[in-house]
C-alpha cells in the first residue's frame, strides 16, 4: 500500500516556489503579493488564513491580512474587494469562506477580478477550467491533481468516483478527472448524498475521491481491491489519549481501507496540506500573468 503523503509533497513544492521567487527578485522582477480578507472571529477560519499566511512568508512572498468584523456591511465587505481588485500591488486576492449569514457568497464572489482569483471560484475561471481554457483552478482540486501526478498514479481509462457535489471540491474533481490529458481521461461518476445504491457504486471505483463531509463515511465495504483513495475530509473528535484532547480524522474509515487500497492519502497530512501549497502556486501563475496576460 502506497501512503500518498500530501505534507511531503507541498513542502517539495513550495521549495519549488521559493526557488521562482528568489528568481524574479534576482531579475529585479515583481514579487507575489496575496491579499485575505477575513470576516469574524471563528477559529478554524483564523487558523487557515494564519497558515496561509505564514505559507506566503515561507515562499517570500508578500502577504496582507485585511481583518473585518461580523458586523461588517455587505457593501463595506464588497468595497474591500473592490480596493483590493484595483490595487495593482496585490496579485491574488481570497475571501475565507463561510461569511457571516448576512452577506451573499455569490456577490462577493462575483466581485473579485477573475485574474486576482486564486481561489478559482469566480464563474470565469469555473467556465474556463471546464472548458479546458487556461484558469486558476480551486485549490483543494488542484492538490489532489498534483498529488496524482507526483505519485505517478495511472488515470487513464479507469473509473473515478466522486461523493460530494460542492462546487469547492467534488464538481470541479469531476470535471478535471475526465478531461482530456494527465491526471484525467477517466470515467467519472459523481456521487452524493442522495445517490442510489451508493456502496454499489462505490466499489466499481479505481479511484475513489471522498469530500462527502461525514466522518469516516467510506468504509472497506465500499472499496475496490486496489483501489487509489483520496480523502478530502478533516474532523476534529474526542481523544482523551492526546495532549490536546482531540484528534483528526477524514471521510475515510483509513486503518481498515488502507488494507485494501493500493494507494491512499491519510488524515492529517493528505489533501490538506496541498491545498495551501495549490493557493501559494496560483498567486505565483498571477503574479506572472501566466493565466490572464497583465
Amino acid at each position: 500500500m502506497l501512503l500518498i503523503n500530501g505534507k511531503t509533497t507541498s513542502e517539495q513544492i513550495k521549495s519549488e516556489i521559493a526557488q521562482r521567487v528568489a528568481e524574479i527578485k534576482k531579475e529585479g522582477g515583481k514579487i507575489p503579493h496575496l491579499a485575505a480578507i477575513l470576516v469574524g472571529n471563528d477559529g478554524a477560519s483564523q487558523t487557515y488564513v494564519g497558515a496561509k499566511v505564514k505559507s506566503c512568508q515561507q515562499v517570500g512572498f508578500e502577504s496582507t491580512l485585511v481583518r473585518l468584523e461580523e458586523t461588517v456591511t455587505e457593501e463595506e465587505l464588497l468595497k474591500a474587494v473592490a480596493d483590493i481588485n484595483e490595487n495593482p500591488e496585490i496579485d491574488g486576492l481570497i475571501v475565507q469562506l463561510p461569511l457571516p449569514k448576512h452577506i451573499s457568497v455569490e456577490k462577493v464572489t462575483n466581485k473579485i477580478k477573475p485574474e486576482k482569483d486564486v481561489d478559482g471560484f469566480t464563474p470565469s475561471n469555473v467556465g474556463r477550467m471546464t472548458l479546458g481554457w487556461p484558469s486558476y483552478v480551486a485549490a483543494t482540486p488542484y492538490g489532489i491533481v498534483e498529488l496524482l501526478k507526483r505519485y505517478d498514479i495511472e488515470t487513464s481509462g479507469k473509473h473515478c468516483v466522486v461523493i460530494g457535489r460542492s462546487h469547492i471540491v467534488g464538481s470541479p474533481m469531476s470535471i478535471l478527472m475526465a478531461r482530456n490529458e494527465y491526471p484525467g481521461n477517466c470515467t467519472v461518476t459523481l456521487t452524493h448524498s442522495r445517490t442510489k445504491n451508493l456502496p454499489e457504486i462505490t466499489k466499481t471505483a479505481d479511484i475513489l475521491i471522498v469530500a462527502i463531509g461525514k466522518p469516516e463515511f467510506v468504509t472497506a465495504e465500499m472499496v475496490k481491491e486496489g483501489a487509489t483513495v483520496i480523502d478530502v475530509g478533516i474532523h476534529r473528535i474526542a481523544d482523551e489519549s492526546k495532549k490536546s484532547g482531540f484528534r483528526l480524522i477524514g471521510d475515510v474509515k483509513f486503518d481498515e481501507v488502507a488494507a485494501k487500497a493500493s494507494a491512499i492519502t491519510p488524515v492529517p497530512g493528505g489533501v490538506g496540506p496541498m491545498t495551501i501549497a495549490s493557493l501559494l502556486y496560483n498567486t505565483l501563475l498571477a503574479a506572472e500573468g501566466k493565466i490572464y496576460s497583465k
